[in-house]
């Protein structure tokens, strides 16, 4: 399709065969390296509570996205909390189908009022419940790196 054929179908407007060579770099920004490192050295969970309007921001933030307020403090939460939603995945990051489909869940940590994403394991798909108690494990601390994989899943408590 030249570029100045009439598109007829939706899915022409969106698709360019080819390889485009992209790399990006995706850096976690000042509030994401305070919190993994916190979580690599002092194995402790934190967030960013918004003295203007309550939330408290796991992973933290820097900006209220509610009220737009700075936020200065850092409480601690967790490590537990409560199973919100979860999920079956079948295919990874990169576009390829998975050997082993993996659960995801969306995760509110004791004292958060917003959840975070993360992989879970130790129970079947039909055993998880919304409200469910979720524990996290995390890597043995000499092999953490300061990343969020320094958690290796979330699992029932």
């Amino acid at each position: 399709m030249a570029l100045k054929e009439r598109i007829n179908l939706p899915g022409e407007a969106r698709t360019w065969y080819g390889e485009l060579p992209v790399q990006s770099l995706y850096t976690a920004g000042d509030a994401g390296d305070r919190f993994l490192k916190t979580l690599k050295e002092k194995d402790q969970f934190m967030g960013s509570p918004c003295t203007a309007c309550g939330e408290v921001y796991v992973p933290p933030k820097l900006y209220c996205e509610k009220c737009m307020a700075e936020l200065k403090d850092w409480i601690k939460v967790g490590p537990d909390g409560a199973l919100e939603s979860w999920t079956e995945v079948h295919v990874g990051l990169d576009g390829k189908r998975l050997a082993q489909a993996q659960l995801v869940g969306l995760i509110r940590l004791d004292g958060a009022t917003t959840s975070m994403v993360h992989l879970l394991a130790g129970a079947e798909p039909n055993d998880l419940c919304i409200g469910m108690r979720m524990t996290p494990v995390m890597k043995p601390a000499a092999k953490r790196e300061g990343a969020i994989t320094d958690i290796l899943h979330f699992r029932p408590k």
